[in-house]
């Protein structure tokens, strides 16, 4: 057999653990990045190889056509909503992280609406908004409370804010368990300290928790603005898009399958790629650049 030095063994081992990864990100991430703004260079109806190099003309009309950009205003809705959801979830994840009696079961409860399916929660909501028989309004109707009663997936005024809420509460579970993972991270010392110089809780939160989790706090932002950017899968299987409902991933995708128009809705996921960077870059310059 052949011998190989010490030194040959090394690199022929790093080669072998290195180059499956990379073939799989190639092969799944960078060539369908590559294929992607190859197909927004080009009028294609998704059928066959026929493709028309058409150079920057997609670009060109997306940037020409204010109402691309307008639906933007329902991905509003979910950001500021993640906000919400974010904070919330932290201030849940402080209460759960303390020697509470049945902390545990409290968790087990709060993070299950993440592990369901998005279709299996757009069905259950949909028996919860229902107009009719749904159940938020027997409930309202219940308690005496009928002049609340409203058509919540009818009302262009309510819709997007009864969808973000879904969002909310599907994804509140996630961010309080990243939360709880970060504040068991943080040693008991300080606060011990903190609280035998007389700091009252809040002051503890403001000087010791905030700044021990400042890193995942800004990741979870990050994922709110992002996820807010891509929102999706809620407001298309609920609604379709229909009723001010659409946001840019589905108007991106009703433009390749519904429209046949494969180019143009390439530049567009191109164009949401693009933001979704800029957006992350300046988030990080500006919103936390006292940081680390």
């Amino acid at each position: 057999m052949l011998q190989l030095s010490y030194k040959a063994q090394r690199y022929v081992i790093l080669f072998g653990f290195l180059t499956v990864p990379l073939l799989l990100l190639f092969t799944f991430s960078v060539y369908p990045v590559l294929a992607l703004f190859y197909f927004s260079l080009t009028d294609w109806d998704g059928l066959g190889f026929d493709m028309k190099w058409i150079g920057l003309q997609n670009y060109k009309e997306i940037f020409s056509q204010p109402d691309i950009f307008a639906v933007f205003r329902t991905n509003l809705y979910y950001f500021f909503g993640g906000l919400i959801q974010t904070a919330v979830a932290l201030w849940f994840a402080v209460i759960l992280s303390e020697r509470l009696r049945g902390r545990y079961f409290f968790r087990v409860i709060l993070f299950l609406p993440y592990i369901l399916h998005s279709v299996a929660t757009v069905i259950m909501f949909k028996n919860v908004y229902h107009a009719e028989y749904g159940s938020l309004n027997t409930l309202l109707g219940a308690l005496g409370l009928e002049s609340w009663q409203q058509m919540w997936l009818g009302n262009p005024n309510l819709v997007n804010f009864s969808l973000a809420f879904i969002s909310m509460w599907k994804y509140f579970g996630l961010s309080m368990v990243i939360f709880i993972g970060a504040l068991q991270s943080i040693p008991r010392d300080p606060y011990e300290a903190a609280k035998i110089d007389g700091a009252s809780g809040w002051q503890s939160f403001r000087f010791i928790t905030i700044p021990s989790i400042r890193k995942v706090i800004e990741l979870m932002l990050i994922l709110t603005l992002t996820g807010a950017l891509e929102a999706f899968d809620i407001p298309y299987v609920m609604m379709l898009g229909a009723n001010g409902t659409t946001t840019f991933v589905i108007q991106t995708v009703d433009t390749a399958f519904k429209f046949q128009n494969y180019g143009l809705a390439s530049a567009m996921a191109v164009v949401l790629l693009a933001i979704v960077l800029i957006v992350i870059l300046v988030q990080r310059k500006l919103l936390f650049k006292g940081g680390d």
